[in-house]
């Protein structure tokens, strides 16, 4: 499992006062209120960085970092993940899970039949789509209902899936 959780990209800046446009990955973006502090990968380094203020623009979240006054402080740091550790990570419900646990999990079926690998979990506006590849390369997409995903057993490392009719019909 991982140690830190992305929560945000930078993905430009924002005036000549230091601010940065973020592009958050997390499903809720007012989360960033709360936060005091995140971590900036800078490639070779994750780097603890103090929020000093937050605000909102359509689907961006506009970040001022302490201490971080000017355009040319910040700008090198455009494209870089903002993340933070499990422990100021949101709480989950039962039954969910983090996508970056879910990535790489075995699938297998009710019947006893190895599927694939969970390669990418597609978020819908209904419900998530998980995409399992077999060996060779074949991709399945099935739903994120409990009707379909039995279990999931991040220990175990697999996930246990009814394939419901058709959807391994090519």
């Amino acid at each position: 499992m991982e140690d830190t959780l992305r929560v945000g990209v930078i993905t430009s800046t924002h005036g000549v006062r230091g601010e940065v446009k973020v592009f958050p990955t997390t499903d809720d973006a007012a989360r960033f209120k709360d936060l005091k502090e995140v971590l900036l990968d800078t490639g070779r380094e994750l780097k603890p960085m103090e929020i000093s203020q937050v605000k909102f623009f359509k689907n961006m979240v506009i970040v001022k970092f302490k201490g971080y006054d000017t355009i040319n402080d910040i700008e090198i740091y455009k494209g870089r993940d903002l993340l933070v550790t499990r422990d100021k990570a949101v709480k989950l419900g039962p039954n969910e899970n983090f996508i970056v646990d879910l990535i790489g999990l075995n699938v297998d079926t009710d019947e006893g039949e190895c599927l694939g690998t969970l390669t990418d979990v597609i978020q819908t506006g209904a419900n998530d789509v998980y995409e399992v590849t077999d060996e060779s390369g074949r991709t399945v997409l099935l739903p994120a209902i409990k009707q379909c995903i039995l279990d999931v057993d991040l220990e175990a490392g697999r996930v246990l899936v009814h394939v419901l009719d058709g959807l391994l019909d090519l």
